[in-house]
């Protein structure tokens, strides 16, 4: 493939998993303003601001493939949009909203060709079931993991694995920011190989 790759993120977490690739590809910051629009649904959001990011980063690099991803950690017993915490107390909150119940991760992936302004896209749904947590299970949690940087206060992919009764979907990835099943779909179609 002829076209540079770029991922339109600043996370550390999505550079990590794009790594895992062994693709080359560069990283910047898409600058996207993320505020939801009134009313707007989950999935809706997430495609617009996906396709945003993809868009905002290719202003700078009109020959390139541009990644680009969002995700938003919704309750599902009432729709409510699980941001990051961003604090201690904000997560102890967060935890203690979700403990014995279900939160469902919503991410959205582009593959924006900027040559072209062709895109690929796909939305994975990943669920996570909560244990019922105690506040001192949840204290030392936060004071071991501190994960006020991850939507829904924890990282899956450490010790916040001990927080949950039960995981379903399609892809682990999806709730670091990532799905790298749906992404190494649409690299294929763009002619992008991780095995080739």
């Amino acid at each position: 493939m002829s076209l540079p790759l770029i991922l339109a993120s600043s996370s550390p977490y999505r550079r990590a998993l794009l790594e895992r690739l062994r693709l080359p590809f560069g990283c910047e910051r898409p600058d996207v303003d993320e505020t939801p629009l009134p009313g707007e649904a989950v999935q809706t959001m997430t495609a617009r601001l996906a396709l945003a990011k993809a868009r905002a980063v290719a202003t700078r690099h009109p020959q390139a493939w541009i990644i680009g991803s969002d995700q938003a950690c919704v309750r599902d017993d009432d729709a409510t949009i699980i941001g990051k915490p961003g604090s201690f107390d904000n997560a102890v909150v967060q935890l203690r909203a979700c403990s014995g119940r279900s939160v469902n991760f919503h991410t959205a992936l582009v593959l924006f060709n900027s040559e072209t302004g062709r895109h690929l896209h796909s939305h994975d749904v990943y669920q996570v079931r909560f244990r019922q947590l105690a506040d001192a299970e949840i204290t030392r949690y936060l004071q071991l993991e501190q994960p006020y940087d991850c939507a829904g206060s924890f990282k899956a992919e450490s010790l916040g694995i001990a927080l949950f009764d039960s995981m379903e979907g399609n892809d682990f990835h999806s709730l670091i920011g990532l799905p790298l099943i749906s992404l190494c779909r649409l690299l294929r179609q763009a002619g992008f190989d991780p095995l080739g």
